[in-house]
Order: C-alpha cells, then structure tokens, then sequence
C-alpha cells in the first residue's frame, strides 16, 4: 500500500513538490559509541525486491531491534551494467510496506552516508591505495582476453577456473613500463596462505583456505569500481556495522574477507551466514519465478505481516514456530543462537492460510495508525504540506475535494479497493 502511495505523490503537476526526496548527507567516518548494535542489509539494485530479499532484511531489522539497535539499507549498485530501473526506489519502497524501514538509507540519509556504493568511490580508491602501499594488493595487466583461455583451459580440464596470479611478482621496472601502456589496470588482493578462522553465529567455528583454491581475486576494476569483496569491507567498516548477517552463499568468501580487514589494520563485525531460502520441493528461489517478488503480494492483497509470518515460520530462531505472529512478537521472540543450518522450505500455497488468520485476528490498520502511518509518509517528503497530501489522496480516493478524514475512507474502504482506485488513478 506504502508503494502504491508514494507512486502517486510522486506524480507531476499540480502535485510535482510532493514527489521530493530527502537529500542524501554527505559521508561521514563516523560510527554509534562502542557497543551499539547496527546491521545492514545491502540488495544490489539488479532487480526488484523478492522473498529471499526480503527474509535476509527481515532478520537484520528484528535483531537490531531485538537489541536496540540501528537497521541501514546500502545498495550495492558498483555492477553498472546490471542496473535496473527503479529497483532501488522499489528495494526501499517494499521494506516500508512490509513495516520493516530502514533506520539509515539512501532516502532517508544518515550519519554514516552516502548509502550507494556509486557514490562512495573515493573510500574504496583510498583503501586500495593503502593495500598497494604495503604489497597487500598489486596491478593487474592480464587482457580480458587472456583470462577468458585461462578459464576455458580449466574447464576443458575439468577444473575450477582460477587466476594463475601471472601479475603477482612483477618487478617495480615491469610495473613501470606496463603502466605506461595501461595506466588503469585492474588491482588483485595478494591472498595469504594461512587464512584466518572465526566463529560464526549460525555455522560455528568455520574456516576455508581461500588461497589454495582460487587465484588472487579483483578488488578494484579498471573503471575504478570495487568488487564487492572490498566494498563490503570498507563499507562494514565506515558504517560500523557490528553484526553482518547474510546469506550462507557468502561464508566461503568472509575468510578472504577477514584476510583484507587484517591488511587494513581493521576490526571485522560477528558474521551470522543465515541459511537458504528455498521452495517447497528444495529447489532454489528464482527472479524468473513472477510470484516471488514484493510488488505481485502488495497488488493482490496480502497483508506484510502474512508475509513475514511465513518466511519466519518455515525457517528457525525462535522458540517454536507458530503461525499468527505480528511484528512486535517477531522481535520478542527472536533468537540467533536458534537459527540452525538448514535451509528453510517455503510452501506458498499456505499464505493464503497465514492472511485469513492474521485477518481473523485483527491486525489490519486502524484509522488511527493509518492517520499515523500516513502522517509519516508525508513528512517523508521534503517541501510537502501533509494537507496537500491528504488532499490528493482524497480526491484519489473518492474524486472529492471534501469529505471526511482520508484514514476514515481507506478504512471503510479496505485495503482492496484503496488499492484499485489509486491504481486506477496510476494507470489513467
């Protein structure tokens, strides 16, 4: 509903102030006093918000909250490329209609800004210099050509295709000369033999000897662009992120991670690889799968709290799993010592059942927390009267300029048919 809303403030004249975003504050190295609780979750803006999304954001917001803490929302956009339009307005838009917003964003700024990785060049540009002052990281000059026959070499062989680390131990001469050719090459983090272990919050004492199965990886393309190995890090870093918690996919990768935060001299957050999200017959989550993403449960009618009731309620970390849990009762009985390593089945055909009985029990708005929540949307829009929004929305809603209060309507109304006539309006 949040989504459908915004989409219509943010439409042109008359109403063209009303569609003004909170300016983004600029960086800052800045972190909460030691101790403080703050996790992030960081969705790359290639596509629009899905279950398996939306469940890696659920459990960062309910632990931070859990402990008092802070939930940020960073966009890892580095992959120019891939971008698609509008994910990350729909990344943000999505999360607010599940009742889980961020604390910190690119929309509503923060202290620890900007919230794109686009826009935070210069960090990752300074902590590669500090890695290629050491030996830490060096340059890279092999065509894309070249590492392409490597890669099918392996293949044909049967092998996992790795870098052969030919630019490792290159003399300053050769450097200097091939730098005269190419002066943007990429720039290779030097892997360690030993790598560190840690203890994972979820997984346990954990440990993966990066450096004996794969070549030394990119950190920075020639375009000046980090790789997401680096980015992270120095995000995490300048952020203060305290606890990461992500999907298992990376556990692999925090051992190379862990061996670039001891290059920079940094110390790495608690690492909590949380398990996958699969369907029902354990196949994997797939974008191409239309029914998975946020957009299609908001347009027909399922409530947020359905939603994070069953991704909840199929997965571990609570007590015991019972359907009909609200937000607040999420966060109460969260627990991470009970999230286990096995992947959470989801069965969709059940959400239906989940809806019905949190419909059952009362927990569609009322109009005094939509007199709230819209009250909230409006001072989220910079240069925005909250009259002049309440005067859109009534006219969306009943083609009135007059008339009783806009939560009374929406109420009235229900979620169904608000959401088709400000469709209707969306689509005329």
């Amino acid at each position: 509903m949040a989504a459908l809303l915004k989409k219509l403030l943010r439409r042109g004249r008359p109403w063209a102030a009303l569609g003004c975003r909170v300016g983004r504050r600029e960086a800052s190295l800045g972190a909460d006093p030691a101790g403080a609780v703050r996790v992030r979750f960081a969705p790359s803006p290639t596509g629009f918000l899905h279950l398996g999304g939306l469940r890696t954001a659920l459990y960062n917001y309910i632990f931070a909250k859990k402990h008092r803490g802070s939930f940020i929302l960073r966009l890892e956009d580095t992959d120019q490329t891939r971008l698609v339009p509008g994910a990350a307005e729909n990344i943000e838009d999505m999360l607010e209609w599940a009742g889980i917003p961020p604390d910190e964003s690119p929309r509503r700024g923060g202290p620890a800004g900007p919230y794109q990785q686009s826009q935070r060049l210069e960090l990752y540009a300074q902590a590669t210099e500090a890695l290629l002052k050491t030996g830490a990281a060096y340059p890279c000059f092999c065509s894309p050509q070249r590492l392409e026959l490597l890669k099918k070499e392996a293949l044909r062989n049967r092998q996992t295709p790795r870098y052969d680390n030919r630019c490792r131990n290159l003399s300053q001469e050769q450097v200097a000369q091939k730098l005269a050719k190419d002066p943007k090459p990429a720039i290779r983090f030097r892997l360690k033999e030993a790598a560190p272990g840690f203890q994972d919050l979820v997984y346990g004492w954990t440990r993966h000897e990066v450096a004996s199965v794969e070549g030394d990886p990119v950190i920075l393309k020639s375009d000046g662009f980090p790789t997401y190995h680096l980015a992270c890090v120095v995000d995490d870093h300048h952020m203060g992120i305290s606890h990461v918690l992500r999907g298992s996919e990376w556990l692999v990768s925090t051992s190379k991670h862990l061996l670039l935060y001891r290059a920079l001299g940094w110390q790495p957050p608690h690492f909590a690889h949380l398990p996958l999200l699969l369907n029902r017959d354990g196949s994997k989550l797939s974008k191409r799968q239309g029914d998975i993403f946020m957009e299609h449960f908001a347009a027909v009618g399922f409530l947020p709290d359905a939603l994070l009731d069953i991704i909840t309620n199929c997965g571990s970390g609570f007590a015991e799993n019972q359907m009909g849990r609200t937000l607040p009762q999420l966060i109460t009985q969260f627990d991470l010592t009970r999230v286990t390593c096995h992947s959470a089945l989801l069965d969709l055909e059940k959400l239906p059942e989940f809806n019905r009985l949190l419909e059952r029990s009362g927990t569609s708005l009322t109009q005094e927390m939509l007199s709230g929540e819209l009250k909230k949307l409006s001072e989220g829009l910079e240069g925005t009267k909250p009259s002049n929004v309440m005067k859109l929305l009534r006219v969306a809603l009943s083609g009135q300029l007059q008339g009783p209060p806009v939560a009374e309507m929406m109420v009235s109304l229900g979620p169904k048919e608000v959401r088709e006539r400000i469709q209707k309006v969306l689509s005329s």
